[in-house]
């Protein structure tokens, strides 16, 4: 009896442990489980996220036909006009050269020679002008921007931003319209920024949008006015008058695409050209002119381009 009972404490021993060892390896069978969902859904997650990544890359604002038509235009007219110079050397305003205005784009007859350099790309960084709070214009609709440089290159962002609110203040601005007023920030929201950057910089920004500026020519992209700094020191060889009435119309032309204002042309022979007009394409006859309106308060406005 006792031998009989010792054999039946030993069977109810190892069906004790084998319950127990199948109740381990339903245990580790659930911990796998859950690791294995966990790794799923949290590569569900990344995959998402990635989805959600190249779906506002592929979404984001596409230039407007305007925006492209500028800077297809642009292109066009410096390289067909581009050329070697006297020396033989390469054309005017080539990047990592010294900016030296042509006689047609320097504001007196006889100039000092320019020192800021024009490095073919800098770092892609920008330092925002200060603001002062000053609002230019009576107009009710007040326009925020901002003015950025990008660093490293030889020109002060608070000189920019003195030049560009000049302009806009100026009585043959946007200001004349008595609808609209700017004022200068350098944080918060703002309606449109006007970055000053290298070529190569320039190049970046305008090619996220489709836009291929070539090194060259200047874009405008969402609420950005990417100016060129090749264009910004020398100008442009297609516009006939000084380097400040060039910069000008590129504040004019970019800040009244903002306000609704779409291409125009020529009004008739010998009469100013519209700043809305893609001067650089050729004068049509008017004369070249930076200014939406005159110093009696008319708008220098023409026929709209289909």
């Amino acid at each position: 009896m006792g031998r009989s009972t010792g054999r039946r404490s030993r069977r109810g021993s190892t069906s004790e442990n084998d319950g127990r060892v199948s109740r381990a390896r339903r245990r580790r069978r659930r911990r796998s489980a859950r690791m294995v969902l966990a790794g799923l859904t949290f590569g569900a997650v990344l995959l998402a996220g990635g989805a959600a990544v190249a779906y506002w890359r592929d979404t984001r604002p596409p230039a407007t036909d305007d925006q492209r038509a500028d800077v297809a235009d642009a292109l066009d007219a410096v390289e067909h006009t581009a050329a070697p110079d006297a020396a033989g050397g390469a054309p005017s305003g080539s990047p990592g050269a010294s900016a030296s205005p042509s006689p047609k784009a320097s504001p007196s007859p006889s100039p000092s020679p320019s020192t800021i350099a024009i490095p073919a790309s800098g770092p892609g960084t920008f330092v925002t002008a200060k603001a002062d709070g000053t609002t230019v214009g009576t107009g009710s609709r007040v326009r925020r921007y901002k003015v950025l440089v990008e660093e490293g290159v030889d020109i002060r962002a608070t000189a920019a931003a003195d030049e560009i609110s000049d302009v806009l203040a100026n009585r043959r601005g946007w200001t004349q319209d008595g609808k609209n007023s700017f004022r200068l920030v350098s944080s918060g929201s703002y309606d449109f920024a006007v970055k000053i950057a290298t070529p190569g910089t320039v190049d970046e920004i305008c090619g996220a949008y489709g836009l291929q500026t070539r090194g060259e020519v200047n874009c405008a992209v969402g609420t950005d006015v990417v100016v060129n700094l090749k264009r910004w020191v020398l100008g442009s060889p297609q516009f006939d008058g000084p380097i400040g009435e060039y910069r000008a119309l590129i504040i004019n032309h970019e800040v009244g695409h903002r306000l609704g204002h779409n291409h125009e042309t020529c009004p008739g022979p010998g009469l100013p050209a519209p700043a809305m007009m893609q001067q650089i394409k050729g004068l049509k006859g008017c004369v070249a002119n930076a200014w939406p309106y005159d110093s009696d308060g008319d708008y220098l406005g023409g026929p709209s381009v289909p």
